[in-house]
């Protein structure tokens, strides 16, 4: 059996930004009340410019990223262009409600830039739900991440103020809820390109909040 098709439990938050996106995870993966890995990868590149963060089974979010980097690919072999943030998330739904009856236990989001700006859209496990959003977290941590990302969101807040809110945001889930914990990961998406924040620089921003 594939244990890693069962870890559970995360919280994950994405962020419009004036320039940008950001995306965030904390690493703790969890069976139960068994903490099952402290260095679970939560976002994974799927595009140039686009970026998807995983709640949920570790598999079937494995699966699921393999299939549509694929198909981003030959969206851009055939198109010479790539494929929109939209574009990526109707076929993400597809794919999930093509699942209906062995459906893949996720919740995502699917966030980047492309030629209409920077957007982020989440979807559910039934790929019924897709809906654009500005600030949003997903997971078990989300009640007391929605309670930053709401008090201290504003239009306008550039990737640099976002990677901040977004730590702030994992740092009082990761304090409430056991399913989460074990240090945060931070993508940021611009114009200029998809970069992974270094875990020091990450390890700063957590240093001003205790």
């Amino acid at each position: 059996m594939d244990n890693d098709k069962h870890l559970k439990g995360t919280t994950t938050v994405g962020i419009v930004c004036s320039d940008g996106v950001v995306l965030a995870t904390e690493k703790r993966a969890t069976m139960g009340n068994f903490i099952a890995s402290k260095t679970a990868k939560k976002i994974y590149q799927i595009d140039d410019l686009v970026g998807m963060t995983t709640a949920g089974s570790v598999g079937d979010a494995q699966q699921l990223v393999r299939m549509i980097s694929v198909e981003s690919k030959l969206y851009k072999m055939r198109r010479q262009e790539s494929i929109t943030i939209k574009g990526l998330t109707t076929l993400l739904s597809n794919i999930l409600g093509g699942q209906r009856y062995f459906p893949l236990m996720v919740q995502l989001l699917i966030g980047g830039v492309d030629k209409n700006g920077p957007a982020i859209f989440s979807l559910d496990a039934m790929g019924g739900n897709i809906e654009e959003t500005k600030a949003v977290a997903t997971g078990s941590g989300s009640p007391m991440a929605y309670g930053v990302l709401e008090d201290r969101y504003h239009e306008g807040i550039n990737v640099d103020e976002g990677m901040k809110l977004a730590v702030r945001a994992l740092y009082n889930a990761m304090k409430r809820d056991s399913a989460s914990g074990n240090g945060i990961d931070v993508v940021k998406i611009t114009a200029d390109g998809y970069k992974r924040i270094e875990t020091g620089e990450v390890d700063k921003i957590l240093e001003n909040l205790k």
